[in-house]
């Protein structure tokens, strides 16, 4: 039996929910920093003197760099390693936050902006095929939903900083995400162990030995040089040495990709513009923060939701579902927040559908891939999905200059989400979970 069998069909231990509630840790930063700059977006606005294209550009250039670091970065987690590639991108996101606590200017914020993203984006490229590697078959949505959860745990952490400085310092919540930052690079170089699947792969010096201390952590029997021997000899039978992968699986990765777009489109736009644009409508600072904060809440349990939902029904299914209930709750929380306290449920509602969407692609798109190209294919996506969640803001403020109303530009994004449950549907015959079963390959 391979490894990956092995871990696939044994009962989770302690020491791999540690490893997800560490992935989970590393994604807070995603959620801090995105929500870091639209709660600190009406201070920002202010100090800097921008208008709606401009402040949205602002926002856009962090998803630039996330769109980079994901799409860049993520070979060299084949090459290298996964663990190393995020110390070295958790270094980028200290330096970018607290270069843009202290930027003088908005140039200056930008570029440290982008360097964040960048960061953010190495770290998202392997912590997510982390979290679904040292998990088994049975909870790998679970996990998965937990480790989207840190989005929501940390937009959350972020909105609640920057409501303690409303009329106050707006720079106090980037110092805070670069201590958090730093915080998670000294934790991380203690506890995060390297991925098995790139040990038995690469075969770096003393990987055995580093194989078998983290199958010992996770109360698993060792293995010797035969086992990665024969590994290695059904990876060169099944031609997955091979690098026409994107070419075989062209047709997935495309939907893929229109999956991610759509999903991140909505969700940015979501997470980025709501505190702006209903302060814009007559809310004040504070409830529009705190309305902002009812999303983020919502995101906390809704990736958990999805993954419940996920041991039950296909993830492809459930992420349908999750999708045009998406699109439908945004249309009635942005109709509803006249009716202030309404409002705000109903945004907790939007936060976890949402969310929830999140960590549908981040379990459905695995799957799609074989286990050698899962980390570069995932990669991709993610740095594909950007594509949507830097138009989304550019998009809106461009809009809003333009004389669209908050109702406009939060029906114009839930129509972009309804079209994700489109590429779901076309995506069907790829699916692992709708189609008969197939052998694992021999690595993962």
């Amino acid at each position: 039996m391979t490894l990956t069998a092995r871990i696939g069909a044994a009962p989770m231990s302690g020491y791999q929910w540690l490893i997800v509630a560490l992935c989970t840790f590393m994604n807070c930063l995603d959620g801090f920093d995105v929500m870091a700059v639209a709660f600190t977006g009406p201070s920002v606005t202010e100090e800097f003197g921008l208008n709606g294209s401009q402040f949205g550009l602002l926002v856009s250039v962090g998803l630039i760099g996330m769109a980079l670091g994901s799409m860049l970065l993520a070979p060299f987690a084949d090459l290298i390693g996964r663990r190393p590639l995020i110390l070295i991108s958790l270094v980028l996101g200290t330096i970018g936050m607290f270069g843009a606590a202290m930027a003088p200017s908005v140039l200056v914020m930008g570029l440290f902006r982008l360097v964040t993203g960048i960061g953010v984006g190495g770290i998202l490229a392997s912590t997510n095929v982390i979290a679904s590697e040292f998990s088994n078959a049975k909870n790998r949505g679970l996990a998965i939903g937990i480790y989207t959860a840190g989005y929501g745990i940390g937009a959350t952490l972020a909105s609640l900083v920057a409501k303690t400085t409303v009329g106050g310092d707006w720079r106090i919540v980037f110092y805070a995400g670069g201590f958090g930052t730093l915080l998670a690079l000294v934790v991380i170089a203690v506890l995060l162990p390297e991925s098995i699947a790139f040990l038995e792969q690469r075969r770096p010096r003393g990987a055995l030995e580093r194989i078998n201390r983290t199958l010992a952590r996770m109360g698993m029997e060792a293995i010797g040089s035969p086992d990665l021997d024969q590994a290695s000899a059904a990876r060169k039978d099944a031609g997955q040495a091979g690098s026409g992968w994107l070419k075989q699986l062209l047709a997935p990765t495309i939907l893929l990709w229109i999956i991610f777009i759509t999903i991140m489109f909505g969700f940015y736009f979501v997470n980025s513009w709501t505190p702006t644009l209903l302060a814009e409508e007559g809310l004040s600072k504070s409830a529009a923060v705190t309305a902002g904060m009812a999303i983020s809440i919502g995101g906390t349990v809704g990736s958990v939701l999805y993954g419940l939902a996920a041991r039950l029904r296909p993830p492809r299914v459930v992420l349908i579902g999750f999708s045009l209930l998406s699109a439908a709750m945004m249309v009635v929380f942005i109709l509803s927040t006249s009716f202030l306290w309404l409002g705000f449920a109903i945004g907790v509602i939007v936060g976890a559908l949402i969310n929830g969407c999140i960590a549908g692609a981040y379990t459905v798109g695995p799957p799609l891939y074989p286990s050698h190209v899962r980390s570069i294919g995932m990669g991709w996506a993610l740095g594909m999905g950007r594509i949507g969640a830097i138009l989304s803001p550019t998009i809106a403020g461009l809009l809003k200059d333009a004389g669209a109303s908050a109702t406009q530009l939060y029906v114009g994004a839930a129509a972009v989400v309804a079209l994700c449950a489109l590429a779901l549907v076309a995506v069907r015959k790829h699916d692992p979970e709708s189609t008969p079963a197939t052998p694992e390959p021999a690595t993962t």
